[in-house]
């Protein structure tokens, strides 16, 4: 079964870091463009960044400068570094990948289960 697997949300104050972490697992012949994505409660999800297989990156203009995205090709994992954190960072983070399951087949759009970031002020 393939799947995206978040880990490193919690609790932190304002000013604070945190870094998310993405994996994709099961049968996986290549993952192309990776990225996060929050949704906080009463408004849509937003892009926060993307990261490319070659590793060009994208950002939202409200974390640049404080957020970093990064990959591990080898390990089918995506990185969030969260540095200066606001209160209006807090939200649920969503992992997304586009993973080619055989060789010569289409990408597929994945999601992952969420984690919950809190940043107190």
């Amino acid at each position: 079964q393939v799947q995206l697997v978040e880990s490193g949300g919690g609790l932190v104050q304002a000013g604070g870091s945190l870094r998310l972490s993405c994996g994709a697992s099961g049968r996986i012949f290549s993952v192309n463009a990776m990225g996060w994505f929050r949704q906080a409660p009463g408004t849509q999800r937003e892009l926060v960044a993307t990261i490319t297989s070659g590793g060009s990156t994208n950002y939202a203009d409200s974390v640049k400068g404080r957020f970093t995205i990064s990959r591990d090709n080898a390990k089918n994992t995506v990185y969030l570094q969260m540095n200066s954190l606001k209160p209006e960072d807090t939200a649920v983070y969503y992992c997304n990948a586009d993973l080619v399951l055989r060789r010569y087949s289409n990408w597929e759009n994945y999601w992952g289960q969420g984690t919950q970031v809190t940043v107190s002020s």
